[in-house]
C-alpha cells in the first residue's frame, strides 16, 4: 500500500501538483514511518513549494532512517544553501563526499559554500584528497558526459581565479582614525562571545586601573562576568556602575538578568521595571522580563510581555521563542508551534545559526510529540470507522475520499471524524 502511495506522489510531483504529492507521500508515511525514501521525495515537493524549513526537517528524518543516504544528504545541502545556512551546507557536502567519492554535484557545492565563504583560494585550491572541488567535479561530470556541468564548472574555476593587478595604489597619507570608546567595548564583548574571557576581563581591569570612573567598563566587565558563570562578581560591577550613572538601563537590564541567574526574581523585576521607566521602548528589557515571570510560573504575566515586546518589534525572534516555550508548559501546541516557526524564519533571515538550530530542535521535539497524539488520534478514529462499516475499509475508503473532494485540503483525522459522524447521524 505504502508503495502505491509513493508512486502516486512520484508523478503528481512530476506534474508539479506539490500539494497532492505531498499528500500522497503523507499517506505513504503514515502506512510505513521507516520509509525514508517517502521523506526525501516529500521533502522535494515541499522545496519545490518554497516550504524550505519543512524539507530540511523531511531530509533530518530520512537521514535518521538511514545516515548513509547520498541523497538525502546533498538535498538538505542544497535546501541550506538556499537558507544560507554555508555551515551547515558545507556539512552535509563533506557527508555526500565521504559516501560517495564520485558524486560530482558534492565537489561542486562544497566549492560553491567555500567560493561563498570567501575562501576563494580554498574553492579551487587543493583539499585533503588533493584535487579541487570544481576540478575534481569537472572530471567526473566529463567520465560521466554530463557536457554542460562540466562546461559550468569550468566557467567556476575562470571565474574565481585571482587577477593580477594592474595598478598600485600609492601608499595613504592619512592617518588611521582612532577606534570610538564603543567601538572598543564592543570589541571587547565579541572578544568574551568568542571565549577569550580572560584576555577580555584583564583589558578591562586595565581600563579600570587607568580611569576608576569608567561606569561603561564596569558595565562592560560585569557582561563577561555573567558569560563566565560569576553573577555575584558580575552584579558588583552593575552596582558600581549605576553609582556612576544611575539612569542607565542597559546596566539595570544585566543586573536584573544576573539576579534572576541566582534566583533573585523580585530584584530581577525590580531592576527590569527601572529599565522599562528609563527607555519604555526596549523590546529586550520586556523579553527578559517575560523569561523572569516564566521561572516564576506566572504564565500569563509572561505572555504579555512577550506580546509588549512584539508590539515594540515585531520581528524578534528571542520573544517568539521565549513565547512558544511558555505555550509549551500551558500544553497549547499548535500556539507553540507557530512561534517557533516565526522565530526559526527570523533567526534564518539574521543568519544566526547557532540559535536557528536550537529552535528547529525544540520545534522537532514539539512536532514529534504532537505527531505522536495525531496518530493515536487517527489509530483510534480508523477503528471506530471500521467497525460502523461492518468491517470493509473499502467502503471506508470511499467515503473519505468523497469527503475530500468536498473538502479538500483538511486533516486526515479531520476525515476519518467527518464520515463518523455523518454516517452516525444517517442512523435512526
Amino acid at each position: 500500500m505504502n508503495e502505491e502511495f509513493y508512486n502516486r506522489g512520484l508523478e503528481k510531483a512530476q506534474q508539479k501538483d506539490y500539494a497532492g504529492a505531498i499528500a500522497e507521500f503523507n499517506q505513504a508515511i503514515q502506512a510505513d514511518p521507516y520509509f525514508s525514501a517517502a521523506y526525501v521525495k516529500r521533502g522535494l515537493a515541499y522545496y519545490d513549494s518554497g516550504a524550505i524549513l519543512q524539507a530540511v526537517s523531511d531530509y533530518t528524518e530520512a537521514i535518521k532512517l538511514d545516515n548513509k543516504s547520498v541523497q538525502a544528504y546533498y538535498c538538505r545541502a542544497l535546501a541550506r544553501l538556499a537558507l544560507k545556512n554555508l555551515p551547515g551546507c558545507l556539512e552535509d557536502a563533506e557527508k555526500v563526499i565521504q559516501l560517495n567519492l564520485n558524486f560530482a554535484a558534492g565537489y561542486d557545492l562544497r566549492g560553491i559554500v567555500r567560493r561563498k565563504q570567501g575562501y576563494i583560494q580554498d574553492a579551487i585550491a587543493k583539499r585533503s584528497v588533493g584535487i579541487a572541488n570544481f576540478k575534481k567535479a569537472a572530471e567526473l561530470y566529463l567520465e560521466q558526459k554530463d557536457a554542460e556541468n562540466c562546461r559550468l564548472c569550468l566557467e567556476k574555476i575562470k571565474q574565481i581565479q585571482p587577477k593580477k593587478e594592474t595598478t598600485v595604489n600609492p601608499p595613504s597619507s592619512k592617518p588611521t582614525p582612532v577606534i570610538s570608546t564603543q567601538d572598543y567595548f564592543t570589541q571587547l564583548l565579541d572578544k568574551a562571545e568568542k571565549g577569550d574571557t580572560g584576555e577580555a576581563i584583564a583589558d578591562l581591569n586595565w581600563i579600570l586601573k587607568a580611569d576608576s570612573q569608567d561606569a561603561q567598563a564596569y558595565c562592560c566587565r560585569g557582561v563577561v562576568r555573567c558569560k563566565m558563570g560569576n553573577y555575584r562578581e558580575a552584579i558588583a560591577d552593575f552596582n558600581q556602575a549605576l553609582q556612576l550613572n544611575f539612569q542607565d538601563a542597559i546596566v539595570y537590564r544585566n543586573r536584573g538578568k544576573a539576579r534572576s541567574q541566582l534566583g533573585d526574581h523580585q530584584g530581577a523585576l525590580l531592576d527590569f521595571n527601572q529599565a522599562i521607566k528609563i527607555e519604555p521602548e526596549n523590546g529586550l528589557v520586556y523579553v527578559a522580563r517575560g523569561n523572569v515571570y516564566r521561572s516564576m510560573g506566572n504564565y500569563l504575566a509572561a505572555i504579555q510581555n512577550y506580546a509588549q515586546a512584539l508590539q515594540i518589534n515585531p520581528h524578534n525572534p528571542q520573544a517568539y521563542y521565549n513565547r512558544g516555550l511558555v505555550y509549551t508548559f500551558l500544553e497549547e501546541m499548535s500556539k507553540a508551534i507557530a512561534d517557533y516557526q516565526k522565530a526559526a524564519s527570523i533567526f534564518c533571515e539574521q543568519e544566526d545559526w547557532e540559535n536557528y538550530q536550537q529552535v528547529l530542535d525544540s520545534l522537532q521535539k514539539i512536532q514529534s510529540s504532537v505527531q505522536g497524539i495525531n496518530k493515536t488520534t487517527y489509530n483510534l478514529l480508523r477503528q471506530k470507522l471500521l467497525r460502523l462499516v461492518g468491517g470493509y475499509w473499502e467502503i471506508a475508503q470511499r467515503l473519505i475520499q468523497q469527503k475530500k473532494n468536498v473538502y479538500p485540503g483538511m486533516s486526515e483525522e479531520w476525515y476519518l471524524q467527518k464520515v463518523i459522524n455523518d454516517w452516525e447521524s444517517d442512523r435512526p
